[in-house]
């Protein structure tokens, strides 16, 4: 039965927490670059289904698009990158709905 721990007893885990941080080293600049290409994507994501926010949403999908690859550059862990790869493809379809609103013009 030494193959089987699972058999001991009990399995204790840690609670779930949520950290950017997986090596245990800060990454200030790199969270901050993260999580606000995240939300520059949702924000872009969001005024794109508003037809009558077309500029403001093509605008904030280019920056959060151009920033998240930028982020994805210089980040340093997985929770990083998975975040950044989320706001970037939100910045590409919320650019692309503002393009097809009317872009910038």
């Amino acid at each position: 039965m030494a193959g089987m721990p699972h058999m001991l007893g009990p399995i204790e885990s840690e609670p779930f927490r949520f950290t950017l941080n997986t090596d245990g080293r800060p990454h200030t600049r790199e969270n901050v670059l993260a999580v606000g290409s995240f939300l520059l994507g949702i924000v872009a994501l969001i005024l794109g289904f508003i037809v009558g926010a077309h500029i403001v949403a093509t605008a904030f999908g280019i920056i959060g698009f151009a920033g998240g690859f930028f982020a994805q550059y210089v980040s340093v862990t997985t929770p990083q990158r998975s975040l950044i790869i989320m706001g970037i493809v939100a910045s590409f379809v919320g650019a692309l709905l503002g393009i097809a609103h009317g872009g910038f013009s």
